[in-house]
């Protein structure tokens, strides 16, 4: 007989609506999953009491609109949780408890999901490693040597082990696709606008969205149901889908013409051959289906690096870090927040307008095609340390850069992206594949992703230790 956790979110929600379990159940379920096997660096705080305080009340008030009512799940530690310790990963906001909630910890509340508590993740979530100053690293349960990926790997890294069955993520250039890709899950950037940034608005540039993490597509559609919308005051936002995301999922996209390209994007790296065969692979799964596959160009040129660059460098220095306490920032950070304070309002605007000039021009060179296969990553996950260079971190930024060479693409265009668990290596590690929709598609890349999901199924594999 199957264990709770062995179940997927959407049927664990479906139990708790057929009043087959309950909200309070779960929540002891995975609370004691969390404090007995988070070997992997999943969580930064751990709430009990109020995840059960939470889950006694839903149980009182019955199951509410959402499938997804009563299920445990887990907030990035980039997100404000009133009441609740939130670190963005920085040693400088160690103890730092905010007064009140960001859009994506009131909308799981509204759908009567049960935080669990909040998830590791770097410092401020720029690198894509998860190897903070206030957390042991997050790695992959695949193998607890190597990294989850960042930098959402806490969230990654719990789902992956059983911890949550879903968790929410946030993706400025990746991190969200990089730690599925890294822990076998599938990870979903929702497109620009589809989820607001209420209340702080903090990304001027409009790379940054969260988005769900899930062991399925239909877990992971739930979720940006849950999540997707606008609240008065966001300053623009995606037109609304026909239908729920959740209902996508059992829709045939009929036959789609598939872009696809394997030259790195954002520097000149070497694609591991595990990458190469899962993108091959997938392209010719995508064929069996009846899909039309095509090779492109890379539609970004060389020119939107620098730019790109200059604009994450200046997102970085808009962390708001007491003087007092900018010594206990880590050196990648202090690195880019000074590459960021050399750059002018004037260059920065003029950077933001050449970075949207960039985007329209992928845009357009896209624009026949309804999806765009890459690899999500150049490599397997790598060793836990091997991109981290505190006493260089040049060096550091490089190595990420070739670790990730496609993902913020997606981000730049502001295209909805997901990461499919569609391969495994040899010696058992996850490697993913990244299918791009474009803007406003949710809808048909999730009708298309559960489809490649039926053909060739994942939800079985469990990592050592599940």
């Amino acid at each position: 007989m199957a264990e709770l956790h062995d179940l997927t979110a959407l049927e664990q929600g479906d139990l708790v609506r057929r009043r087959q379990v309950s909200p309070l159940e779960l929540t002891e379920h995975y609370l004691e999953r969390a404090d007995r096997l988070d070997s992997v660096g999943a969580f930064v705080t751990l709430t009990p009491d109020l995840a059960r305080e939470r889950a006694a009340a839903l149980d009182s008030g019955g199951p509410g609109p959402s499938p997804l009512w009563g299920v445990p799940t887990a907030i990035k530690d980039l997100n404000l949780t009133a009441g609740v310790r939130t670190t963005f990963g920085s040693a400088a906001f160690a103890d730092f408890v905010p007064d009140l909630s960001d859009n994506v910890t009131l909308s799981l509340e509204a759908a009567g999901l049960v935080s669990l508590g909040k998830t590791n993740t770097p410092e401020f979530g720029s690198p894509c490693y998860t190897e903070p100053d206030v957390a042991p690293p997050a790695v992959t349960p695949w193998d607890r040597t190597r990294t989850a990926g960042g930098s959402s790997g806490g969230a990654a890294a719990a789902v992956s082990a059983g911890l949550v069955p879903l968790a929410q993520g946030s993706d400025g250039g990746g991190s969200i696709r990089i730690p599925a890709s890294c822990c076998g899950l599938v990870g979903l950037k929702p497109t620009r606008g589809r989820i607001s940034g209420h209340p702080m608005y903090g990304d001027p540039v409009g790379l940054g969205t969260a988005g769900p993490i899930a062991r399925t597509v239909r877990d992971a559609a739930a979720m940006l149901d849950v999540l997707a919308g606008r609240r008065v005051g966001d300053p623009a936002w995606a037109p609304p889908p026909s239908a729920t995301f959740l209902s996508a999922c059992d829709r045939d996209p009929g036959r789609l013409r598939v872009a696809r390209f394997i030259a790195p994007v954002i520097t000149d790296t070497v694609v591991d051959p595990a990458c190469v065969q899962a993108w091959e692979d997938a392209s010719r799964l995508l064929e069996s289906l009846g899909h039309e596959v095509e090779d492109v160009a890379v539609p970004l040129p060389a020119e939107a690096v620098p730019v790109f660059e200059t604009c994450w460098a200046v997102l970085t220095a808009l962390s708001a870090v007491p003087p007092d306490r900018e010594h206990l920032l880590r050196p990648l950070t202090r690195w880019l927040s000074e590459r960021g304070r050399a750059v002018s309002g004037p260059e920065f605007g003029l950077a933001i307008g050449a970075m949207r000039r960039f985007a329209a021009g992928a845009l357009t060179a896209l624009a026949p095609y309804d999806v765009v296969l890459t690899p999500t990553l150049a490599t397997p996950p790598l060793p836990v340390g091997a991109m981290r260079d505190d006493d260089h971190p040049e060096r550091d930024f490089e190595a990420q850069k070739a670790f990730t060479p496609w993902t913020s693409a997606w981000n730049v265009t502001g295209m909805p992206a997901v990461s499919l668990p569609v391969h495994w290596t040899d010696d058992g590690l996850p490697v993913g594949v990244m299918l791009a929709g474009r803007p406003a598609e949710e809808e048909l890349l999730l009708a298309l992703a559960a489809q490649v999901e039926e053909a060739s199924p994942w939800q079985d594999r469990r990592p050592p230790g599940w």
